[in-house]
């Protein structure tokens, strides 16, 4: 097993959201969302919340390899309530939550889970790659977007229009008609993606949060297969620096609107042979 991990907050000395670790036989990715310069109700955090999250299922898919991803996450969200229930107002409607991205290697198969707008890219040994990615979020936003991306990244008009529009997403946050996340309620993890492949088909897995997928997602100047092999041969650092290249020579997001100029870049390439 050999894995390769980077990982970028979006600007220099800003606190990262993202989270990613690694055990012999399982990898975590996750992203915390919250409302940027808001109140969340939560006194520890976006960071904190993704970070303690990720590292709970991590140590809960190792020790309970038999478990399904899915209830280990449900376990491991009811856990973190119980951290912080009693310290913060989890009914506020910005409560902390992140995406999810969970593998495990058993005898025979990997197991994963994709909850949110991360992506897990699964390599196959005849040199295909599949996109994982739940779509949820994509659906419901669109509609949404249009006075967002109609205004230059930054610009006065376009704070209003995306605190606009973040306040809709978050009431459709888990909910049958919206899309799902991670958060304070255990019951989004039965909302999952998850499935299994044979091990033995594949070659490598590979995590990104959708800061290290604006390449392919966003700005689709590479595609999926050309990411796996620029991970293969220059690493996840190069991702990430060619994501920032990108976002640096368009910073008011007129080729490519979008809610942030950057945003936390997080890649896990774990080869499996």
């Amino acid at each position: 097993m050999r894995v390769t991990l980077a990982s970028l907050p979006a600007e220099p000395g800003r606190e990262n959201e993202d989270f990613a670790a690694a055990a012999p036989d399982a990898a975590v990715l996750l992203d915390g969302a919250g409302v940027a310069g808001a109140e969340t109700g939560c006194k520890h955090g976006v960071a904190w919340f993704s970070a303690t999250l990720g590292g709970l299922l991590l140590s809960t898919i190792t020790a309970q390899p038999a478990r399904p991803l899915a209830d280990c996450l449900a376990d491991t969200i009811t856990t973190i309530r119980s951290l912080h229930e009693d310290s913060c107002d989890l009914t506020h409607r910005a409560s902390p939550t992140s995406t999810v991205v969970a593998v495990r290697v058993g005898a025979k198969a990997l197991e994963y889970l994709v909850l949110g707008d991360s992506s897990l890219l699964l390599a196959d040994t005849a040199g295909e790659v599949v996109a994982v990615t739940d779509r949820r979020l994509d659906e419901v936003s669109n509609g949404l977007r249009g006075p967002v991306d109609a205004l230059p990244t930054g610009s006065p008009g376009h704070a209003v229009a995306l605190a606009a529009y973040r306040d809709a997403l978050t009431g459709l946050r888990n909910r049958p008609e919206g899309f799902w996340i991670a958060g304070p309620e255990a019951r989004a993890a039965g909302h999952s993606l998850t499935g299994a492949v044979p091990l033995e088909s594949l070659t490598s897995v590979t995590l990104l949060s959708d800061g290290a997928a604006r390449l392919v997602e966003r700005f689709e100047l590479i595609t999926w297969q050309e990411t796996l092999t620029m991970l293969s041969s220059s690493g996840p650092d190069e991702l990430i620096c060619q994501v920032r290249e990108a976002e640096t020579g368009d910073p008011d997001g007129r080729r490519w609107p979008r809610g942030k100029t950057r945003d936390d870049a997080t890649v896990l390439h774990w080869v499996l042979r």
